[in-house]
């Protein structure tokens, strides 16, 4: 995908203006503001510093122009603004627009917030822009950006724009497709409902490595939200023909889950428990004495931990005495451990909660349990994967933050996998499915990796 970032001057309005517009963005910021938006190019229509902070000019330029990008720029260095999919005219109206979304970068990479469904996304009048009438840039020919209450955006001002209100810029730009030749996928995967055919008949047929263990058993664990529950409740929803909640899962401050929880996954209502297992955990918490404690996570790793064992953050499992005197056989261990990160909150996890994640890496690795990454909500994260899931492996956007999470978490990138859970929806969705499936083949294959591993070669089969 070739991004176009042009930048230029359209005339009309007076010789006193410049022949040309200059950005304010880095070419680094620019490209990650298309990788959010998809396959388009940027033109500069208006910058506050060149035509004032006037409604006039901002409308001269700006209306009637199709889909709008607006950049903001503080005194403390805060990137931010909004997108939407509306023309500005002037009409004194509520404008719905579904496609519409603040940002903010933090850190490298822009976080995409998106309209709240049933919520109006501007008023548009002959003042300067707003979204939702909650958030105003501009006003009252100032250069400040004004917070006023609404419930349009869910955001937090001093995460978006570090509650500094006095801006130094304010740039809109148009926003058009590019018509060039579709990119080449960084990824292959094919949309059918063969493949899906094809995915689900092979989790059927899946024998593990080892005759020992009939069903491989894969853990989850992640933070509080990430999407661990739901993840059980879309595969469970995929071999049973409709969407299933069995597991609790919402998007609560602290765990919904506080048990240890081993689904099996049965291939219909009243068909065979399928090969695999799918281990649930309390979320992890940044907090000291909160969430799922890294001892807890130990003992579950070795087969201590039995079905239902409720967690107590204040004294997590303890492995000894009882639990460790019984011999544990290696159908009772964990096989492949899955992390699920979400894909929206990447660039906003706290050190605290990346130092868990990393002694938790570390403990894993040291037991030789084959590792990979479920990077969920990438619809959320992405206004171009939320319009076509199909789009998932031609955005930029995604690759970007596929590539974030290898690096911090210490994992190869063909080790994370971008998949989107039920969550919302009534009906099974086939791109879904293909993406759902295709995590848990890799699961089943990471599991065979470390059974053939850990087993004597007389008691592998293969």
């Amino acid at each position: 995908m070739l991004f176009c970032f042009a930048l230029k001057m359209q005339r009309g309005y007076g010789d006193f203006f410049p022949e040309s517009l200059t950005s304010s963005l880095t070419e680094d910021q620019s490209k990650q503001l298309c990788d959010l938006l998809g396959n388009v190019k940027l033109t500069l229509l208006y910058k506050a510093s060149v035509y004032g902070y006037k409604p006039l000019f901002f409308h001269k330029r700006c209306d009637s122009q199709g889909p709008t990008l607006l950049v903001a720029y503080n005194r403390t260095g805060y990137i931010f603004g909004g997108y939407t999919s509306v023309d500005y005219t002037r009409n004194e109206q509520y404008i719905t627009d579904e496609e519409a979304f603040l940002f903010s970068f933090q850190g490298k990479f822009p976080v995409y917030i998106k309209v709240n469904s049933g919520h109006y996304a501007r008023y548009d009048n002959a003042g300067m822009p707003n979204f939702g009438q909650q958030l105003y840039f501009c006003k009252n020919k100032q250069p400040v950006v004004y917070i006023q209450g609404g419930k349009s955006f869910s955001f937090n001002a001093e995460r978006f724009y570090g509650n500094d209100s006095r801006l130094t810029e304010c740039e809109v730009y148009k926003v058009e497709q590019n018509l060039q030749t579709k990119e080449k996928p960084w990824r292959n995967i094919r949309w059918t409902s063969i493949r899906r055919a094809e995915l689900m008949q092979m989790m059927r047929d899946y024998k593990p490595l080892v005759t020992s263990v009939s069903r491989v058993r894969i853990l989850m664990i992640g933070p509080v939200g990430a999407g661990k529950s739901s993840f059980f409740n879309s595969i469970n929803s995929i071999f049973t023909g409709h969407v299933t909640n069995k597991a609790v899962s919402g998007s609560a401050g602290t765990s919904l889950t506080t048990q240890f929880r081993t689904y099996p996954v049965k291939d219909g209502r009243e068909g065979k428990p399928l090969p695999f297992v799918l281990c649930d955990t309390m979320g992890l918490e940044e907090q000291t004495g909160a969430g799922l404690d890294i001892e807890d996570i130990r003992s579950i790793l070795q087969g201590h931990v039995p079905d239902r064992y409720k967690f107590n953050p204040i004294t997590p499992s303890q492995p000894e005495g009882q639990k460790a005197s019984r011999p544990v056989s290696l159908k009772e261990k964990i096989h492949c451990v899955v992390y699920m990160i979400d894909a929206t909150k990447i660039s906003l996890m706290s050190d605290k909660l990346q130092e868990k994640l990393t002694i938790i890496r570390r403990k894993v690795n040291s037991l030789g349990i084959t590792q990979m990454v479920l990077m969920t909500k990438i619809d959320e994260a992405c206004p171009e994967v939320e319009k076509d899931l199909q789009s998932l492996y031609v955005s930029s956007y995604i690759k970007s933050k596929v590539q974030e999470v290898s690096s911090w978490l210490g994992v190869p990138v063909s080790c994370v996998l971008p998949v989107k859970n039920y969550s919302q929806e009534l009906e099974l969705e086939l791109n879904c499915d293909v993406l759902l499936l295709t995590a848990l083949q890799q699961m089943l294959n990471f599991a065979d990796d470390y059974l053939d591993d850990v087993c004597p070669m007389e008691d592998n089969p293969k």
